[in-house]
């Protein structure tokens, strides 16, 4: 497998297993990061029916890294979610511990999101003057216009119980692991074909393209905002909120 600095990947027969890892950072977004994450799914995503995606143990994904904001590609993230939703593999989100902002954006564009008893869920966008724009759509698609907007206009996370009345989480167990393999014993005996067949279908169904230039256009102008960029500036050197001295 390639050399990546910030994903571990690895194929077991027909599953491709795609790893966030930055553990020095939070597992937090940052360019390479979606870099290394197409390189990954070009080489690879190709040849499997079903990709799972992990995280670290206590973290999953807490969002775009601060320290790499500026840079970062409000058009390369959407489409790295768009892949998820749409590629032609059965995408699974396997949840262990905190998700955040655009870690929300990674298991709304999944196709099944199994996670374990202690994982939370959150929009902290807002706090910042930021938008969680281009999770919207693949968020909304997931739970609902009215939940999404809750998550996003409250800040606060929410535990997995709440997650999977509100249809963020499919299933969650304990023993999220044990739950992860049970499900890929059955969806291994899904073709390929079929799985494109009906992940075409329900593309059709529900356009993630006719909101793309709205999410990515929105998502940019907040992050360029001066105001916006001196609050992530100041979060990444002091770790102080806005409204903290």
């Amino acid at each position: 497998m390639n050399n990546y600095q910030t994903i571990k990947v690895r194929m077991e027969a027909s599953v491709f297993y795609l790893q966030l890892f930055r553990p020095e950072n939070n597992n937090t977004i940052n360019p390479l990061l979606i870099e290394e994450c197409f390189d990954a799914l070009q080489q690879y995503g190709q040849h499997a029916t079903i990709l799972v995606l992990q995280g670290l143990p206590e973290i999953f994904c807490m969002g775009a890294d601060f320290n790499e904001a500026a840079q970062l590609n409000t058009a390369a993230l959407y489409e790295f979610l768009y892949c998820l939703a749409t590629g032609p593999f059965i995408s699974i989100a396997h949840v262990q511990g905190k998700v955040n902002a655009g870690g929300m954006g990674l298991i709304a564009a999944s196709d099944m999101v199994i996670a374990g008893a202690d994982a939370s869920f959150s929009l902290s966008e807002l706090l910042f003057g930021l938008i969680p724009a281009c999770v919207m759509p693949f968020l909304i698609r997931k739970a609902g216009f009215h939940h999404a907007q809750y998550l996003a206009l409250s800040t606060k996370a929410i535990n997995v119980q709440l997650a999977y009345g509100w249809g963020i989480v499919d299933a969650w167990a304990a023993n999220d692991v044990a739950l992860l393999n049970t499900h890929l014993l059955r969806l291994k005996r899904i073709s390929r074909p079929a799985i494109i067949s009906l992940k075409s279908f329900m593309k059709e169904l529900y356009s993630l393209d006719t909101v793309r230039e709205l999410s990515v256009t929105t998502s940019g102008k907040a992050f360029a905002t001066p105001e916006v960029q001196r609050n992530i500036r100041r979060y990444a050197e002091t770790g102080l909120f806005p409204w903290q001295q």
